[in-house]
């Protein structure tokens, strides 16, 4: 009798044992199989991000293309129009030549009747000679009012040199970066004093969901804003490479 109770609590006890290690492994499945639903919605993920990219990367390329030619293409038309300004005015100055040259000899051949016939025509004839040198200062007075359009137009060139290369943060190619400077960002401190609000509007732009967290474009940004290159090369060794986007 005892002999079959111990049998029985074997049994009973290796059951329970069973039980329990098919519960762990089952359990340890499960997560399994859970990471790898995790990894392949990942991937799917990673592959629409490479897709949109190429096709971004499509379309810069195109407007490369286009803005190169505009630029081969836009010289030659001001070189037209400057030669055929240049060459319309010449009839005109070789046709007033004869009649300037007969009208100077129409006015000379006057002059002399009149100056042996009436004295007084030489002192009136000198008369306008004040007006041609009151007409001179006004002349003169013109220049000095265009003077200071030049520091205007050094304007422009003073903030464009205060932009940054966006391009050296992981995740920002030209798109990204033609994008942001839509958006008025050309700075890494913008960057760096993003909010949530500001992220999730930037996001809305780009068409992204969460990448800017995920490749901590704020912590990039507030590095070189620093100016500490250093660390910077060591946190993001992968920062202005190939790679970068």
């Amino acid at each position: 009798m005892s002999t079959f109770f111990y049998m029985l609590l074997a049994f009973v006890v290796g059951v329970l044992v069973g039980w329990f290690l098919w519960g762990r492994l089952r359990g340890e499945l499960d997560s399994l199989r859970g990471e790898l639903d995790r990894t392949r919605s990942e991937r799917d993920r990673l592959r629409a991000d490479t897709n949109r990219l190429s096709g971004e990367l499509d379309a810069s390329g195109r407007d490369r293309a286009d803005l190169e030619r505009k630029l081969r293409e836009a010289p030659s038309a001001p070189a037209k129009a400057g030669a055929s300004k240049a060459a319309a005015p010449a009839p005109a100055a070789l046709t007033s030549a004869p009649a300037a040259a007969k009208s100077s000899a129409a006015k000379s051949a006057s002059t002399k009747p009149a100056a042996a016939r009436k004295p007084a025509a030489a002192k009136t004839a000198a008369a306008p000679k004040p007006a041609a040198k009151a007409a001179a200062p006004k002349a003169s007075a013109t220049p000095k009012k265009a003077a200071p359009a030049p520091k205007k137009a050094a304007a422009p060139k003073a903030a464009a040199d205060k932009a940054d290369d966006l391009r050296r943060l992981i995740g920002i190619g030209p798109v990204n970066e033609k994008l942001l400077k839509g958006q008025g960002v050309t700075t890494y401190a913008q960057i760096a004093a993003w909010t949530e609000a500001d992220v999730k509007r930037i996001e809305d732009v780009l068409n992204f969901d969460g990448r800017i967290a995920r490749e901590k474009w704020i912590e990039q940004a507030k590095l070189l804003a620093a100016g500490d290159e250093a660390e910077f090369a060591r946190r993001f060794p992968t920062a202005g490479t190939a790679s970068n986007s």
